[in-house]
């Protein structure tokens, strides 16, 4: 057998690396099999061309020590003058074409093994891949507020890779290493047990060293690991924030630390790879030992006749292939154990609790008027701290609604209940009388349209970006709500107008020019209850005065909550709710508020004299 699963100078996959252990291994992998259950007949045939490829492998050692036997006795007869002496080129020719075909069959079944089992690899994790992303689309936010997107991004590529190149590669080989190394041993049984036992005698010291060497060289790779993560972390760090590293005057500091690490990391990446490496010469070493008393117990052997010298090199050939599934099964298991620890993480992913699903018999309102009203709403994002409890607000249709109050009081959160981002731990909301609950989420927020502080753009044109707000929308419609949102200007002195490319972060256009984007976007929608979450805390006052003039057309007939820390912004809204700890502590309009000399008062007097509120105050 080849060792093509195998690094030069470095040992197998997986061997000496720091593994990742699964919790449940029984029960991953009996989860994983099921999905093996539409392919059953392709793992039959995998099954079988990999038991005749490695049989034909196996036997073409015999065969071709029948070849060698043929030779000497020709050649011991010649020499001794006895008849049939010399070469019998015939049967020679006949052992030749027998290992042709036995070579060609092994290799002609080992490729249909790797062609079938690609595909039912392939197939596999891209079943599992589409339920996974299925998933999920029905997670609720909570989800992914509560785990950095990178994990998941992880689950969803580093772990799907890990399976897909497990199945297609590692599966088949551990498939072949058992069959050879049973069919190996039997073979050897059938030449001598005496030489069989001599080569057993040197597993033990074979496992021994394996083992050592594993041990010393595991901490060296969790150590190079380590670093190599504090490398990339520090590399990645000062890549985003170069501008502020050159501004404090901070480069030979920076260069210092990653010479530092690199240092580390080449330190400790050496002793890995020199003391994983170092198996294959030890084992070699052992492998040899073998080899030599084979060779002159064989020898002795032949002179007794009690075995053929063509026995005794297929034995030596059977020999040196006896160590090697023993090492790659050692490394493949390291190879599976990650496999199914990458498999429970992306069961994990697919066991999360999904949002609530839609009502069965779900409510369409035909006319919205945009009339809201909370009752008796509590919520929490973790249970033992209540954050919202038993609001109540009515808004009526058209009116404008202001959020104001502190970080952390709970305004962004009334907008995640009103779109269905988070349920309710109590009370209900509805909407022109209807329960949000009993809507479907896609009704609900085709009725809302949301301007967020943390604008959004996707990789694309400045067209599709403002297009993204409504489907099928026209050019004409677009330049419009760009028009509406004094993006227009901006948007023609670029190089390409509304053609221009934005990249992945659409960091070439300034963070007041995205939001203005945003504002076109919704614009579009044309929604009929709008969110404005410090839609203009982006942008320069200038700016903000046309943005607001364009919110105050477009708000007009519409239900408006705006959530806003410039107070100076929100003077005209009809009511305005004055939240502190997840309470509506104070509401009504300006004039109304300021004259309480409350809570209100003081945040708005704050931004103007540059006092601060008290904590005290804030309770």
């Amino acid at each position: 057998m080849g060792g093509g699963g195998f690094r030069p100078g470095g040992g197998p996959p997986g061997f000496g690396m720091v593994v990742q252990k699964p919790k449940d291994f029984r029960g991953t992998i009996l989860r994983l099999l099921r999905y093996f259950k539409p392919h059953s007949f392709r793992i039959v045939i995998v099954f079988v061309t990999a038991v005749l490829s490695t049989v034909f492998s196996i036997i073409s050692p015999k065969v071709m020590g029948n070849a060698t036997t043929l030779l000497y006795n020709g050649a011991v007869k010649k020499m001794k003058h006895l008849p049939g002496g010399g070469v019998d080129f015939a049967a020679i020719l006949h052992i030749l074409v027998i290992l042709g075909i036995l070579y060609v069959a092994s290799s002609l079944f080992s490729f249909v093994q790797q062609y079938v089992m690609a595909g039912v690899a392939q197939r596999t994790v891209y079943e599992l891949r589409k339920e996974v992303n299925e998933k999920l689309s029905h997670l609720p936010l909570r989800f992914f507020d509560s785990r950095p997107h990178g994990e998941i991004l992880s689950r969803f590529i580093n772990d799907f890779d890990n399976i897909a190149n497990t199945l297609q590669q590692s599966l088949t080989q551990l498939i072949t290493s058992i069959i050879t190394f049973i069919g190996v041993a039997a073979m050897m049984l059938t030449i001598s047990w005496e030489m069989t036992l001599i080569i057993c005698l040197t597993l033990p010291l074979s496992f021994y060293i394996t083992r050592t060497v594993a041990s010393k060289s595991q901490k060296y790779f969790k150590a190079q690991w380590a670093t190599l993560g504090q490398l990339n972390g520090h590399v990645e760090e000062m890549y985003t924030g170069h501008t502020v590293v050159k501004a404090f005057n901070h480069e030979r500091r920076s260069i210092d630390d990653f010479e530092e690490l690199n240092e580390q990391l080449c330190d400790v990446g050496w002793k890995a790879q020199f003391i994983s490496g170092i198996i294959f010469p030890l084992m070699n070493f052992v492998g040899n030992l073998g080899y030599v008393l084979v060779c002159i117990i064989g020898g002795i052997m032949v002179t007794r006749r009690a075995i053929t010298i063509g026995d005794v090199q297929a034995f030596l050939q059977y020999a040196r292939q006896f160590s090697q599934p023993i090492t790659q099964m050692s490394s493949i298991a390291n190879v599976i154990q990650s496999t199914v620890a990458s498999a429970e993480r992306v069961f994990e992913l697919l066991d999360e609790l999904a949002e609530t699903p839609d009502a069965p018999a779900s409510t369409v309102i035909e006319s919205p008027h945009g009339d809201v009203r909370f009752e008796q709403v509590a919520f929490s994002y973790k249970k033992d701290e209540p954050l919202i409890q038993d609001m109540n607000i009515d808004v009526k249709a058209g009116q404008t609604i202001a959020i104001v109050g502190p970080t952390g009081a709970g305004k962004t959160t009334i907008v995640n209940l009103l779109m269905r981002f988070y349920e309710l731990d109590g009370g209900k909301i509805t909407i022109d009388g209807v329960d949000i609950t009993r809507m479907k989420r896609d009704d609900l927020r085709h009725m809302l349209g949301m301007v967020l502080q943390d604008t959004w753009l996707f990789h694309g044109t400045i067209r599709d970006n403002i297009a993204y707000g409504r489907s099928g929308a026209t050019d004409e419609e677009v330049v419009n709500a760009a028009k509406a949102a004094y993006a227009d200007h901006f948007i023609r002195t670029l190089p390409n107008g509304y053609d221009t490319i934005l990249n992945e972060e659409a960091s070439n256009i300034s963070l007041g020019q995205r939001q203005l984007l945003t504002i076109a976007r919704a614009i579009l929608a044309d929604p009929e209850i709008l969110i404005l979450d410090e839609a203009t805390s982006s942008v320069d006052t200038r700016t903000e005065v046309h943005i607001q003039s364009a919110m105050n057309e477009l708000m007009i007939g519409r239900t408006s909550f705006v959530i806003a820390h410039r107070l100076s912004t929100i003077r005209d809204a009809d009511l305005i709710l004055v939240m502190n700890h997840g309470t509506v502590v104070e509401q009504g309009k300006h004039q109304e508020l300021l004259n309480q000399d409350g809570f209100y008062a003081d945040l708005y007097n704050s931004q103007f004299t540059g006092q601060t509120v008290q904590e005290d105050a804030a309770g």
